[in-house]
């Protein structure tokens, strides 16, 4: 069996604030805002920066803020 890879080797966080309520979305919406460690409108946290936790913001992207890590935008020249 393959060994698992993981991005949060390297110590990148994202910090995540859920900003907007989930009254009224599906119970798919609000079980991801609770897998992401999330209990409180408005609360932060600090979340490994992996692909699992990225599917996971991505889908609903549309109720929280996300900072990107400081040194993410360094690094990348096009």
């Amino acid at each position: 069996m393959a060994a698992r890879r993981s991005n949060a080797t390297s110590g990148e966080m994202l910090r995540v604030t859920w900003v907007k309520s989930t009254i009224g979305h599906k119970a798919g919406a609000r079980g991801t805002i609770r897998a992401l460690g999330l209990h409180r409108l408005n609360q932060t946290v600090e979340i490994p920066d992996t692909p699992v936790n990225r599917g996971m913001i991505r889908r609903v992207a549309f109720l929280l803020s996300v900072q990107e890590p400081a040194g993410a935008e360094e690094g990348t020249s096009k």
